[in-house]
């Protein structure tokens, strides 16, 4: 129907395939989903869904599904209203958001929404896109793709929706005040979800690095799901708990008053029964890159720009940047030097396609 939202989607893993699952399920969207991996299961098969929030579903497919981003200026093409991004936010590989989403955007019209984890995930956006409203998704869902179009959805959908600012923003702040309210009623028209307005963003998403920096990045580094940890005990408290409590003073610094009692929250914020794997891990045993810099680098920046002791958080951010060494070598982007060279010659990196690094770069402002 022409008088439903056109959404697009990219990114559509166990998160993404819930959004546009819910998204239609509501009545007033339709969704286009980019699909990668997943596009030749889907495209023969559809998805599977088994829900906690939606049931069980089997053979679904949104209204459109696409292998690659759509160049919106070919003619014919539609115009998207929204583009909801729900892909892992990796800044050091190639193609970044920005290059991403490109070719979709209309500029003074289409709303772009986060739904990613970390800090200042909104600057080349912003930059790129200077006259569209930017949107903050900050999820607390727990959806896993286990095989290629089957979703686990179990741990229920709870989004919270705010508009990034920015001084570099061509567009007045109530306008995309005002767009992050009407995608916070165009989710949570199903009526099986919990999706609210959020006016403090940036206090919001620290919260969620409370969890993300730590179990995110120690389960990926160790391959120990949150429940053992808790089990085990000492996890917690020689590891995740200290880690938590350095990025609960970062915060802090930063203006951002989190209770004392997040933490202990955050340590027991998934089901015991789900042995619940986060993302990070999930990709490293599925041989993906992680998207460590903006859940760990950031905050870790931030402290140090702040003068904010942060030595677990360092000591994470390099284990992860080696895990991340190892992944781009299994893919063939680093070449190593001859066995027995005795020049000691360093690493060499392929060179990527050149990559959007802020508003200097090769992309005009749209």
């Amino acid at each position: 129907m022409t008088d439903k939202t056109n959404v697009l989607l990219i990114g559509a893993g166990g998160v993404g395939t819930m959004a546009a699952y819910n998204l239609e399920a509501g009545g007033q969207a339709s969704v286009t989903a980019v699909l990668r991996s997943n596009y030749s299961a889907v495209k023969v098969n559809g998805f599977t869904i088994t829900s906690i929030d939606h049931g069980f579903v089997k053979e679904w497919r949104p209204t459109h599904i696409l292998h690659s981003v759509p160049d919106v200026s070919n003619e014919g093409s539609p115009i998207y209203d929204v583009i909801l991004v729900t892909t892992k936010n990796v800044p050091d590989i190639s193609p970044m958001v920005v290059e991403l989403i490109y070719p979709a955007v209309t500029p003074n019209h289409t709303s772009i929404v986060l739904l990613q984890n970390g800090l200042n995930i909104e600057l080349p956006i912003i930059a790129a896109f200077p006259t569209n409203p930017v949107i903050s998704g900050v999820s607390l869902i727990g959806a896993t793709e286990t095989s290629p179009g089957h979703i686990v959805h179990d741990d229920r959908d709870r989004i919270l929706v705010g508009a990034f600012h920015s001084p570099i923003s061509q567009i007045p702040e109530g306008k995309s005040i005002a767009a992050a309210k009407v995608f916070a009623s165009l989710y949570s028209a199903s009526g099986k979800v919990s999706c609210t307005y959020d006016s403090n963003v940036a206090f919001s998403r620290w919260r969620k690095l409370i969890y993300n920096a730590t179990y995110n990045g120690v389960c990926a580094i160790t391959g120990m799901d949150t429940s053992r940890m808790r089990m085990a005990g000492f996890p917690i408290e020689d590891v995740i708990r200290p880690l938590m409590w350095e990025i609960w003073r970062i915060a802090r610094a930063k203006g951002h008053e989190l209770p004392e009692s997040v933490i202990q929250d955050m340590i027991d914020c998934d089901p015991w029964d789900t042995y619940f794997k986060p993302s990070m891990q999930q990709d490293i045993e599925k041989g993906n890159f992680i998207e460590f810099e903006n859940i760990v680098g950031e905050p870790l920046r931030e402290a140090e720009k702040l003068g904010i002791p942060a030595p677990g958080l360092n000591m994470l951010y390099g284990l992860l940047k080696i895990k991340q060494l190892q992944i781009k070598e299994s893919k063939g982007l680093v070449i190593l030097p001859a066995k027995g060279d005795p020049t000691r010659p360093m690493l060499q990196f392929i060179k990527q396609k050149d990559v959007f690094l802020g508003p200097d770069c090769k992309f005009e402002a749209k």
